[in-house]
């Protein structure tokens, strides 16, 4: 999911659990969070404040986001939910449910 956020502001974890990764990877700054469920989020690109084992709790600042000029349109962060390698949409993190996308009234007329 891309959230946009403007250079420096502050990224927070979206629950507790334990840093898994911090730092650069693939020529951008990484945050990952291990939570207690078994979940795993991640975010990207952020300029780290936090160091690996280190313990989170939910809104615990992780670091500030940071631009990286070409990969979207504005700036943004990259909010994902993992369960081991299988991605999840993370606003079910939120309680709002899954995603759907429909099709445009264009394509359903076809």
């Amino acid at each position: 999911m891309d959230i946009q956020a403007l250079p420096g502001e502050t990224v927070r974890s979206a629950g507790p659990g334990v840093i898994g990764y911090a730092g650069e990877l693939a020529g951008r700054g990484v945050v990952t969070v291990i939570h207690p469920d078994g979940l795993r989020t991640t975010y990207l690109p952020v300029r780290a404040s936090v160091r690996p084992g280190q313990a989170v709790e939910s809104g615990t600042p992780l670091g500030a986001a940071e631009n990286l000029p070409g990969h979207c349109p504005v700036p943004c962060l990259h909010w994902g939910l993992l369960r081991g390698s299988a991605y999840l949409d993370p606003l079910l993190l939120l309680g709002f449910g899954q995603v759907r996308l429909l099709p445009t009234a264009d394509r359903a007329a076809a």
